[in-house]
């Protein structure tokens, strides 16, 4: 079994009143033009013309090679967080996600990597935690590699 983890709370409040960004900037705000605007707090996608909060991402505590930072979206108002084990509604609006486990060091783990149709989602998870050198696992998208969400064991 696994769940999926979306950003904490407490975080997002804070970026959503302005706290700097993994790259110390101010969240930009814009006018969501709906799919394709996943917030990473509730995992759903922004409706069309709700405001969101637009910034850098890095979804690790410290900075070093593997510590990739990218563009997330939240919704600018507050929202609940996601809670469940069922894929959410930002993972399972394209076709595929790419897919890739890390070690308690927060270092990819090599060979757990792959773009995984949406429907295989949860076969590919089972068979990357039965790794025992994998603590943890990164959604992002196939297309653009942006932080979708983590997946944690239950």
């Amino acid at each position: 079994m696994f769940k999926i983890t979306a950003l904490p709370t407490d975080d997002v409040c804070a970026l959503q009143a302005g706290h700097p960004d993994s790259y110390g900037a101010t969240p930009e705000r814009a006018v969501s033009t709906g799919a394709g605007n996943p917030c990473r707090h509730c995992l759903q996608n922004i409706p069309e013309g709700e405001e969101m909060v637009i910034l850098a991402h890095r979804p690790f505590l410290e900075t070093h090679p593997y510590a990739e930072t990218g563009p997330i979206f939240l919704c600018a108002a507050p929202c609940e967080r996601y809670e469940g084990q069922d894929l959410p509604e930002i993972l399972t609006s394209s076709p595929d996600y790419l897919i890739k486990g890390y070690g308690a060091d927060d270092r990819i783990v090599y060979g757990t990597g792959a773009i995984t149709p949406t429907d295989q989602i949860g076969a590919k998870v089972r068979d990357i935690f039965a790794r025992p050198d994998v603590a943890y696992i990164h959604v992002r998208s196939a297309r653009n590699n942006c932080y979708q969400a983590r997946i944690d064991r239950d």
